[in-house]
């Protein structure tokens, strides 16, 4: 069994991943850290966890999160940079599901996060965590920088476009939307029921922090700089990203259906719809999957992919345990494979 801990487990994304860890068949939790919470049952904050999860949270401990084969970070942007070091030292396997390692360039990640990077040395070694490009690598690795949520519902939806050279690459546009549970669990004005709910709003149109997480993986699709205007909106729903992409084709691209199909017959978690459908942010509730649909409007030059996915799972805490299931030679989809909640 794998030894796993969690540093930072009352968040939306840490508890999804306590759901998931909690009856994934080859993980026994063993630490989940919480300073406000030290001493109190997990299942007694989330009780939806009782009869599954018998632990409480303690305090972080580097002596005992070091005895775990592997450690998740479901903390704020700035935290596992100053802890990761000493368990990566001591054996320890880690997955970041904040942001301290998606940027290779620490002077970006430094303008983009508002403070200096603690171990900039560590950004060449760490993997990108997004299985559909960086498979292999992601099995050897140490560290691994699981992507955001719409870094991940864009670049699954641009990438078989890029990758065949079939969009001018300067020219990209995604117009995001995404539900609440993303701005955190947090006590937040703007995050209010009576704040969200019966509106509808864009945010971040200036720039933005994953914005240069998505520009950096479509660059390495390209092999060059990727011109992108990515504008996300808050959506007065829970869960679910939905990403509508726009891309400018540059010469007659065939079958844009067929270059989907075959870009992703071997991906267990991304799903091509058939040709004219339009995904719905529902058909992925709770589960690690990413629903397309490609489109070519009246038979023009724009692209238009549709590209849906759960934020809290395949957009966090489900790809994090995917990535993990990888680093440990199992099945990929091992304790993945819930279906979707409906309604």
């Amino acid at each position: 069994m794998i030894k796993a801990g969690i540093v930072g487990g009352t968040g939306y994304t840490g508890v999804e991943l306590l759901r998931l860890l909690a009856g994934h068949p080859e993980v026994t939790l063993t630490v989940i850290t919480s300073r406000s919470e030290a001493g109190r049952p997990v299942a007694e904050m989330f009780p939806n966890l009782r009869g599954h999860l018998d632990i409480s949270f303690s305090e972080p401990d580097t002596a005992r999160l070091s005895t775990c084969d592997v450690v998740f970070f479901a903390t704020p942007n700035g935290t596992a940079m100053t802890q990761v070091r000493s368990l990566l030292e001591a054996g320890v396997r880690v997955i970041d599901l904040a942001a301290d390692f998606r940027l290779k360039d620490a002077a970006e990640w430094a303008q983009w996060y508002g403070m200096p990077h603690a171990c900039p040395d560590l950004l060449d070694e760490a993997v990108y965590g997004l299985p559909e490009m960086n498979r292999e690598m992601i099995r050897n690795a140490r560290l691994v920088a699981n992507p955001g949520c719409y870094p991940t519902a864009v670049q699954l939806g641009f990438l078989p476009l890029l990758e065949r050279g079939l969009v001018d690459a300067g020219s990209l546009v995604a117009d995001a939307k995404s539900g609440v549970s993303g701005a955190g669990r947090k006590a937040a004005v703007g995050s209010l029921l009576c704040e969200t709910s019966e509106s509808f709003k864009a945010y971040a149109v200036p720039g933005h922090r994953h914005l240069p997480e998505i520009r950096q993986g479509l660059g390495v699709a390209v092999g060059a700089p990727v011109g992108l205007t990515f504008v996300p909106h808050l959506t007065p729903m829970i869960r679910g990203i939905h990403a509508t992409l726009y891309a400018r084709l540059l010469g007659d691209p065939g079958d844009l259906q067929a270059l989907f199909e075959a870009r992703y017959a071997d991906e267990p978690f991304v799903d091509v719809l058939p040709s004219g459908s339009h995904p719905e942010t529902r058909s992925v509730r709770g589960v690690n999957t990413c629903r397309i649909a490609v489109h070519r409007p009246q038979d023009g030059d724009t692209v238009v992919v549709l590209s849906v996915i759960d934020n809290l799972v395949k957009g966090a805490a489900g790809q994090a345990v995917q990535n993990m299931n990888l680093m440990f030679g199992l099945d990929e989809d091992l304790g993945l494979n819930a279906v979707a909640l409906m309604p």
